[in-house]
């Protein structure tokens, strides 16, 4: 399932624009809402609640010495009920079933989505970083620019080892964390509805998008490491501003299917979720942020969202 989640990060986050001079095509709202504090750790308290939940801004795919828990973090996860994800990782099943979804319908091949010449490009790419191709050619393609953009993420100690040896996702500390207290992990989505986003956005779009990727590497590259540095500094506001450098090509309507819409699916779940349990939602820190972000939504919809510290070595987590 790690596929589905950086494939979606991807999309929503890492489609930096390449020419740095476009306008994007996802516009910032003027209308104005709250200044959100540098913290990735959020209190949803009121609305009738009868005890608070909690919010936290994951990234899917870090350096092992970028992804901690901190104490705060860790004192949410051992007195909450249950940990939402956006997919339920802890479900074998779940995790099984999304291998089936990988692969494009109808028996589609990459190399019949591009011209010769686009094809050799991909092909010559893959071959430069020791990545087999022919494995990935009816994979759906932004799965295989998941693929990319996890790699080019440089992590240090790797040297001589697998390049995913050095990372982590959040999602997976918090479910070790959580394991400690036997915490029940569930996901606001299944494999099957990620799956259909991707379905929805024609495959020769996204294989267009793959090329000009690689074409962009280096712009790319830069991008993702901006935004390792605004997760690093918990700055929100900052990780908004880059979801709204799309590419050229990410229509309004896509951004919608990929980001927007899906925080709307979660915020109208979440009330229900909340109304008798002390819940602990992990997403995506590119969901937070922004007028349609799951921190405004929630407030709309009548709940104290407040900031809470999240720092390593918090002496006054009993008060949280």
């Amino acid at each position: 399932m790690l596929f589905f989640y950086v494939a979606l990060a991807m999309t929503g986050l890492g489609q930096q624009n390449a020419n740095n001079g476009k306008k994007a095509t996802a516009p910032v709202s003027k209308s104005g809402y709250n200044h959100l504090d540098n913290t990735l750790l959020w209190k949803i308290t009121g609305n009738g609640l009868k005890r608070p939940s909690y919010l936290f801004g994951t990234m899917h795919v870090l350096c092992a010495e970028d992804a901690t828990v901190s104490d705060s973090l860790k004192y949410v996860i051992r007195n909450c009920d249950q940990i939402y994800f956006e997919l339920d990782m802890d479900n074998l099943g779940e995790t099984l079933g999304a291998l089936k979804y990988i692969r494009m319908n109808n028996g589609t091949k990459l190399s019949e989505l591009l011209t010769p010449a686009e094809y050799a490009k991909v092909e010559a790419y893959f071959k430069q970083n020791s990545l087999p191709l022919s494995m990935f050619n009816r994979v759906k393609p932004f799965f295989i620019s998941s693929l990319i953009g996890e790699k080019m993420m440089e992590c240090s100690g790797q040297e001589g080892g697998s390049f995913l040896s050095q990372k982590n996702g959040m999602e997976e500390l918090i479910m070790q964390e959580g394991k400690q207290y036997n915490k029940e992990i569930k996901g606001l989505e299944t494999t099957e509805f990620q799956a259909s986003i991707f379905d929805s956005i024609p495959y020769e779009k996204q294989a267009k998008d793959l090329v000009t990727y690689i074409d962009s590497i280096d712009t790319y590259k830069a991008a993702t490491l901006e935004m390792v540095k605004a997760y690093r500094e918990q700055n929100l506001e900052e990780l908004d501003s880059l979801s709204n450098k799309s590419d050229p090509g990410m229509e309004a309507d896509y951004m919608d299917l990929l980001l927007y819409s899906r925080n709307r699916h979660w915020v109208d779940q979440m009330p229900a979720l909340m109304k008798e349990n002390c819940l602990l939602f992990a997403v995506g820190a590119g969901h937070l942020p922004g007028e349609q972000g799951v921190i405004n939504l929630l407030r709309k919809k009548g709940f104290k969202v407040t900031p809470m510290k999240n720092i390593g070595n918090s002496k006054n987590t009993e008060s949280l």
